[in-house]
């Protein structure tokens, strides 16, 4: 009896810990050092990198963060390719150049990924209509992660519609291998910052709290 008193006791005490437990940890948030808040109020958009690529090692966690997002139904409906060859993002930005000659006019241009070392090609299923978004949380998962540990990133839409219009670049398309019914919705420059951008403003007017 005396053993079933004291079961009994410890799991109330379990219980009564855990009702108690979140309110103290939210608690502790507020008066302690966020360190999720501050690395998504630091993040900014690097444009400006040093020249060696991320290393992969570093990447498959990045990765691993992205497809960790929340996503419609678990479906899971995108696809990524990480590209840290030099040949391939030269060889893409050369045909980019021909197509917009201008672009390449800047001193400070060396690739068509604003100069990052490192590009993750993002593509979501054309066939699942939440896939957008899906992909869309998948990508900032990947930038905040690797904002983190110190590494930027740019996230590129128009490079990902390049790919997807230039028959030029129908080539490097193929080489990226996604599967039937896939296609790129967004690029990602990441690479070692060799900038530090100050924010730009955001307007709060636009976010309401409705009664």
């Amino acid at each position: 009896m005396k053993a079933v008193r004291i079961i009994l006791g410890a799991v109330c005490a379990c219980s009564l810990w855990s009702c108690t437990a979140p309110v103290q940890q939210e608690a502790k948030s507020a008066d302690d050092k966020n360190e999720v808040i501050e690395t998504i109020m630091t993040r900014r958009s690097v444009r400006k990198y040093k020249p060696q690529p991320v290393g992969r090692d570093t990447m498959e966690v990045i990765l691993e963060c992205g497809i960790n997002a929340p996503n419609a139904i678990n479906k899971q409906a995108w696809e990524v390719r990480v590209v840290d060859n030099p040949e391939f993002i030269n060889g893409m930005t050369e045909v980019f150049k021909k197509v917009n000659p201008k672009m390449a006019e800047d001193p400070n241009f060396k690739n068509m990924f604003r100069n990052a070392p490192t590009v993750a090609f993002i593509a979501n299923d054309t066939t699942f209509a939440f896939s957008p978004v899906d992909c869309g949380l998948l990508a900032e998962n990947m930038m905040l992660s690797a904002w983190s540990m110190g590494i930027g990133s740019v996230c590129l839409g128009s490079s990902a519609h390049f790919i997807n219009t230039t028959p030029e670049a129908a080539e490097y398309l193929k080489q990226l291998g996604f599967s039937e019914n896939y296609k790129p919705l967004i690029c990602i420059g990441f690479g070692y910052p060799d900038e530090a951008p100050a924010a730009k403003p955001r307007d709060k007017g636009k976010v309401k709290f409705v009664d």
